[in-house]
């Protein structure tokens, strides 16, 4: 999907850098200092989530687009993370494509309930899963057929 992506906006005159799991160590870091200093006033940078890794920041992103959204709400949220360091002074804007009806579409709705059950969980204690009533504790660990 990077791949087409980059593609697509290099077709269109864009300015785009692309890093993923097969970029080297050497070149990663190129990348990533050419997108901090660039002069180009709209630099693109996709990324794969499963290449970023730590230490990575990204103080000149404005715009967060995840568009392959992985299964597990904790990479996204590093994912989001790398635009909001130490030394960002702009607002940063996150976006999710998604198209209805699609796989992306239930995971979009997993990921939600997953959030909602790790904010109570962590916003109140274990003692949380004590407060749900029969239904909502069945529903939680009930696989369906959604």
């Amino acid at each position: 999907m990077g791949r087409i992506l980059e593609h697509h906006l290099r077709a269109r005159g864009r300015s785009v850098r692309f890093l993923h799991g097969g970029t080297p160590p050497a070149r990663r870091q190129h990348l990533v200092d050419a997108f901090q200093h660039d002069p180009d006033p709209a630099p693109v940078f996709i990324l794969s989530v499963k290449a970023a890794g730590t230490g990575l920041t990204l103080t000149r992103a404005e715009h967060v687009i995840h568009y392959d959204r992985p299964w597990n709400p904790a990479v996204e949220d590093q994912a989001t993370d790398r635009a909001h360091r130490i030394g960002q002074h702009r607002t940063v804007q996150v976006h999710h494509l998604i198209t209805e009806g699609t796989v992306e579409d239930h995971i979009n709705d997993l990921l939600a309930r997953k959030r909602a059950l790790t904010d109570a969980v962590l916003a109140s204690g274990e003692g949380a899963l004590t407060e749900l009533d029969d239904t909502e504790l069945t529903a939680l660990v009930t696989l369906g057929t959604r």
